[in-house]
């Protein structure tokens, strides 16, 4: 459950900070719009599985974790980025800009 909701929160700044670098206008904006928010999820601890594919190999060959213990992790924080990115990104925009019938 850890590794689900470490999930979201990091694919929820990812999310973040993807649509402050398409909201800005010039280059300083682009680089602080992202930069904040993955400093913060990085300064959080929380996980993101693209970074979990290379950080926990190395683990494990320095004899610090198993494959099981990767396949494990890396199944719960995907769901979780999926989660974050797809609903509390994607979707409180769809909700705040989409079109609406009526």
């Amino acid at each position: 459950m850890k590794a689900f909701v470490s999930g979201i929160g990091c694919n929820w700044f990812v999310g973040l900070a993807l649509w402050l670098c398409y909201g800005a206008e010039d280059a300083t904006g682009k680089i602080l719009g992202t930069w904040f928010p993955v400093m913060t999820f990085v300064a959080l601890g929380f996980q993101h599985s693209v970074a979990n594919a290379f950080i926990i190999p190395a683990a494990i060959f320095e004899g610090q974790a198993s494959w099981l213990e990767f396949l494990g992790n890396f199944c719960f924080v995907y769901l979780g980025n999926i989660v974050g990115g797809a609903g509390f990104v994607s979707l409180f925009y769809y909700l705040a800009y989409g079109q609406h019938k009526g």
